[in-house]
């Protein structure tokens, strides 16, 4: 019998992973891997260890749920020691939980490492502190669509009047709705939002406004997926603190007068 590691790879930035879950890359011999892993994350591997891609696109899955839960099943039944690799935290809109249901019925031992969470990453990278004993002291995360089919369940008006903080993960295609369910629930039409793509990487962009914006901001600045939604008083704080962008604006300019020989 082997054993199935549920993996959180972090946000973005390699660096940011646990040495739990680098040891467990590294012990693996199948490593199943999501499209928002680092490809750094992977030269930790073993050579004869076997890779296989199941990233997801927006409305498009390369590898369905119930296959990945039974290739991890599968293998590990066969004695293989198998790493489920995940942006994020395996167990938070991860669909970890749905995994290590698969691997309880089939008597498949296991373990969840957590990882740091865009959540509270992608804010931190952008200047943002997600609770203030100043500003906020509740903090939300939120998912920005459902399962296709169901219905609403979202508690907009206690999620409006009740949190301090919002950080809604997968929610660009849905922001017209967001934002009307957020307004029409009482958070008021200038609270700062900012809208965070690819955070903790150097890909890292990020724009602010406000919710009554919000939608004419996205669309002003073709904001794409992955994009963190973080809607709060924080968002203020940016102004002041944000230190990860000016870095990278650093580096760049550097590399730059570099190439012309400055």
């Amino acid at each position: 019998m082997g054993k199935v590691y549920l993996v959180g790879a972090g946000p973005g930035d390699p660096e940011l992973i646990t040495v739990k879950g680098v040891r467990c890359i590294r012990e693996a011999d199948i490593i199943l891997y999501d499209r928002l892993i680092h490809p750094k994350l992977l030269d930790y591997a073993r050579s004869e260890a076997e890779l296989l891609y199941c990233g997801k696109l927006p409305g498009f899955h390369t590898m369905k749920q119930e296959t990945m839960n039974r290739f991890l099943v599968k293998h590990a039944l066969a004695g293989k020691t198998v790493t489920r690799l995940k942006g994020g935290d395996p167990f938070v809109y991860g669909r970890g939980g749905e995994e290590a249901e698969a691997l309880v019925r089939h008597g498949v031992d296991f373990e969840v490492v957590p990882g740091i969470t865009a959540g509270i990453a992608a804010p931190a990278y952008a200047g943002i502190p997600v609770t203030h004993r100043a500003h906020a002291s509740t903090f939300a995360f939120v998912t920005g669509h459902r399962k296709k089919g169901e219905e609403e369940e979202l508690q907009w008006e206690n999620l409006a009047r009740g949190i301090d903080t919002l950080a809604i993960y997968m929610g660009v295609k849905n922001l017209p709705y967001i934002r009307e369910r957020l307004l029409t629930h009482g958070k008021p039409p200038h609270t700062p939002v900012a809208l965070i793509h690819w955070g903790t990487t150097h890909d890292q962009r990020t724009v602010t406004g406000t919710l009554e914006d919000l939608v004419d901001l996205a669309r002003r600045h073709q904001v794409k997926n992955p994009t963190l939604i973080l809607v709060g008083e924080v968002v203020a704080f940016r102004e002041k603190l944000a230190w990860f962008e000016k870095r990278l604006d650093g580096e760049w300019e550097g590399a730059r007068l570099e190439k012309v020989g400055v």
